[in-house]
């Protein structure tokens, strides 16, 4: 499976750098194609309504609407007012963990070792969490929006015990993922490594990104059939765009 699309409507792509931030207003009728070009890729995700950023990707009411603990083709990104940010509407990979958190400051120093700017410069080890406030910053927002975040490519199960565990070479090189987009949404990205993962070493991977103009979803799209509340939150969805 590539689908690959037509050159015509591609309209820009690039690569974000291991343990790097990133983010971009993704408008209604754009997708985003995220490859881990190596493999064992992390990539951290927040997602924000252009229009009012108070408004916000949902862990829970998009884990419980869909009836799953992780997201693949079909399933859609709810914000807190039932309303679809975007669509899984390809994937490789096949699980994005929705529960494990992000690292942050103290988390890496523990992991792997203090390596602060001021001696190792662009080498230095960066974390999820001040990665994505750095980033959150742009748009006047701060630590108090960081909400549940996606860790895409990476997946998490739970032990007879109850813990979380990371499960290693989920990601494979090329593994993708495409996110259609159904409101005109802030994406906020951190490459950083995924707090459980066992990795001894400061190892974060990069992420390819290549956007395109994508067709709106019909009647039988399946991630708006994907189950009931999905069909109910594009309908939300589509009130706020009666122009298309």
């Amino acid at each position: 499976m590539n689908n690959t699309p037509d050159e015509s409507r591609r309209l820009w792509e690039e690569r974000v750098p291991a343990g790097a931030h990133w983010s971009w207003v993704l408008r209604r009728g754009t997708t985003l194609r995220l490859t881990d070009p190596e493999g064992g890729a992390n990539v951290a995700m927040l997602l924000y309504s252009r229009e009012d950023t108070t408004e916000r990707y949902n862990m829970a009411d998009t884990l419980k609407g869909q009836h799953t603990a992780f997201l693949t083709r079909g399933n859609v990104c709810y914000s807190d007012m039932g309303r679809v940010l975007c669509s899984i509407t390809e994937d490789t990979c096949g699980w994005h963990d929705t529960i494990g958190g992000l690292s942050n400051a103290a988390l890496v120093k523990q992991k792997y070792g203090e390596a602060r700017y001021q001696e190792h410069r662009n080498a230095y080890h960066r974390n999820g969490f001040d990665s994505l406030v750095n980033e959150l910053g742009k748009y006047g927002l701060g630590r108090r929006d960081v909400v549940a975040n996606l860790n895409l490519f990476s997946k998490i199960t739970v032990n007879e015990d109850g813990a979380l565990v990371f499960q290693p070479g989920n990601s494979k090189p090329g593994d993708y993922l495409d996110l259609r987009f159904e409101m005109d949404t802030l994406v906020v990205l951190s490459t950083c490594q995924h707090p459980l993962d066992p990795a001894p070493t400061y190892a974060p991977k990069p992420v390819d990104l290549l956007v395109w103009r994508s067709d709106p979803p019909g009647p039988d799209d399946l991630c708006r059939n994907h189950c009931e509340q999905n069909q109910r939150a594009f309908t939300n969805t589509e009130r706020l765009y009666p122009l298309g």
